[in-house]
């Protein structure tokens, strides 16, 4: 199924805020409805963004005909609801530069950058399997952290599009799944997905992630990304720096796996990317909590980069 769509004049998509209990879905017709789905994390996952922000620049030149102030203010909207993901802008981008040809056209480019992103998933689980093969061996076991499938992705997903292409080969020998704080997006989605699939797993509490690694029970840590800067750093759930640590220090692969529209290269590094604060309330209610979504892990902890068109080995000195 298609975690997200265009179907019947409004934005439909996969509620992931009430999985594992309830797959419900959600319908936007209206530019705010998709925006507070943006930000309440009912729609996540950066090639997924994307597709939002392209539809819902669709939403607002329906919405919005005939209002130019309007309308800029409906796309700002839709562009900055999440700013650490570079997809959701890039997307929104994408479709606006339509507008002037009407609602229509804007709705056929923002289709497009979903059928564009379906395809990379197809092409980076190719990609991404035949490098775990190479690095790992013949069965490898994978570590992965937050949620890369068909939910971040429409359909197949980044990094776990690899897990699930190992799988149809017959050659995953196992899976480990950390929680991913502080909503769990690992314990309650990737789990969700990979048990629909009929993969077996573990879920790992993050912090036992590094040291599993040293006890030698994953080959290699897969995982996706919200933005690549241009010098390899990477931008993903707050983490993913851990885990590239610990990957390190036990001599495993470190592989990031996101399409092309993920990498960024008119940003230079990950100091220069705004990261999103979640604010206190998804940690405590009863003290002040920091609650950063994302972290930066340095590129010279990352093996490879996997994208839809290429396999890019930092760890050979290759650049992006």
């Amino acid at each position: 199924m298609r975690t997200i769509d265009w179907v019947d004049g409004a934005v439909e998509l996969v509620d992931q805020t009430a999985l594992p209990g309830e797959l419900r879905m959600l319908r936007a017709t209206t530019v705010a409805e998709l925006v507070r789905a943006i930000q309440t994390l009912a729609v996540r996952g950066a090639p997924a963004l994307g597709v939002a922000g392209a539809f819902g620049v669709a939403l607002a030149a329906r919405e919005f005909a005939g209002d130019a102030e309007g309308l800029a203010g409906a796309v700002h909207d839709v562009e900055v609801a999440r700013p650490t993901a570079v997809n959701l802008a890039r997307g929104a981008r994408r479709a606006a530069a339509r507008l002037g040809d009407g609602f229509e056209s804007v709705l056929a480019e923002a289709c497009a950058v979903r059928d564009d992103e379906i395809a990379a998933s197809e092409a980076m689980a190719v990609l991404g399997a035949d490098l775990l093969v190479e690095l790992c061996g013949g069965r490898p076991r994978v570590l992965t952290h937050c949620n890369t499938g068909g939910l971040a992705a429409v359909v197949g997903g980044t990094a776990l599009g690899v897990v699930f292409e190992l799988q149809r080969r017959g050659v995953l020998a196992g899976v480990i799944a950390s929680e991913t704080r502080p909503l769990l997006q690992g314990a309650r989605l990737t789990a969700w997905e990979l048990a629909q699939a009929g993969i077996e797993f573990r879920v790992s509490v993050d912090s036992a992630g590094p040291f599993l690694l040293a006890r030698g029970e994953a080959d290699a840590v897969i995982l996706g990304a919200d933005r690549i800067c241009a010098n390899g750093d990477v931008i993903n759930k707050v983490g993913t720096y851990a885990h590239a640590l610990g990957a390190q220090r036990a001599g495993v692969p470190f592989v990031v796996v996101a399409p092309e529209s993920t990498v960024d290269m008119d940003t230079l590094d990950g100091a220069a990317v705004e990261i999103e604060d979640r604010g206190a309330a998804e940690v405590t209610a009863f003290s002040a909590a920091v609650n950063p979504a994302f972290d930066v892990t340095p590129h010279d902890l990352v093996t490879a980069i996997v994208t839809d068109r290429r396999v890019v080995r930092l760890d050979r000195g290759e650049k992006l």
